[in-house]
């Protein structure tokens, strides 16, 4: 059940020597390919640490941490805005199809135009970059369109670089919980040098770490404590 699922992860800050699986690993993060992202863009990649040797630097690189001095293994967690007009392109062409197969005849026409028009034209507005004008330029397209009617107006660089952030997380918060799932621990990293470990993994220059989840199974030592969390109340609101 979820609610087991839930209950068993916790941040795992030593692990056992116990060796875990590679090929389950894998299958967790292929199950987080399914979380949802910002206009399905999916602007991420996965790296599955498992060498021995690398580890070691990674554990370096994220100050020497024991979750990460102990992990097994380790996925780093990369958004890749760059990639913005190539999984555009791969959507567009995937949805062509899609309307194709599921919508009624009398109006895939529009709708295929419709999609052309969001991927063609409104993704590259939206992720392109250029030292900062084009986002105050999105900025204040979306301040004066509001005026008129309700508009997004986090459109600047940071903005959109937020939401590309905010995605990957969504896809590292799935693969723990199908770790928690398969009986494997995980801790997520916000602490690390992201320099050193983009030169690490041959990372190119507009590729950012998002974060860094370790993988084991956890000694009793490893979880420190009890879980803490703000009263229910303190933070849920309903209107």
């Amino acid at each position: 059940m979820l609610k087991d699922i839930l209950n068993f992860r916790r941040a795992v800050r030593y692990y056992a020597p116990t060796p875990i699986s590679e090929e389950k690993v894998r299958e967790c993060l292929k199950l987080a390919t399914l979380a949802p992202t910002g206009f399905n863009m999916q602007l991420y990649e996965l790296y599955h640490i498992t060498d021995k040797a690398l580890l070691e630097k990674l554990a370096k690189a994220c100050l020497g941490q024991l979750t990460a001095t102990t992990a097994q293994q380790m996925v780093v967690f990369v958004t890749r805005q760059d990639k913005h007009r190539q999984h555009a392109k791969a959507i567009l062409e995937f949805e062509r199809g899609n309307i194709q197969r599921n919508s009624p005849p009398e109006r895939q026409a529009k709708r295929i135009k419709d999609k052309e028009k969001h991927y063609n034209k409104l993704i590259p507005f939206v992720y392109s970059r250029f030292f900062g004008l084009l986002g105050a330029f999105r900025k204040l397209f979306g301040v004066v369109a509001s005026w008129f009617r309700p508009m997004v107006r986090e459109l600047s660089e940071g903005d959109i670089r937020v939401e590309v952030h905010k995605s990957c997380g969504l896809v590292a918060q799935t693969f723990m919980l199908a770790m928690a799932e398969a009986g494997y621990d995980t801790c997520p990293l916000g602490g690390y040098d992201s320099r050193r470990i983009k030169k690490l993994l041959h990372l190119p220059c507009a590729a950012e770490v998002s974060m860094v989840v370790t993988c084991g199974i956890r000694e009793e030592r490893g979880i420190w404590g009890e879980r803490f969390r703000l009263p229910f109340e303190e933070v849920y609101r309903n209107y």
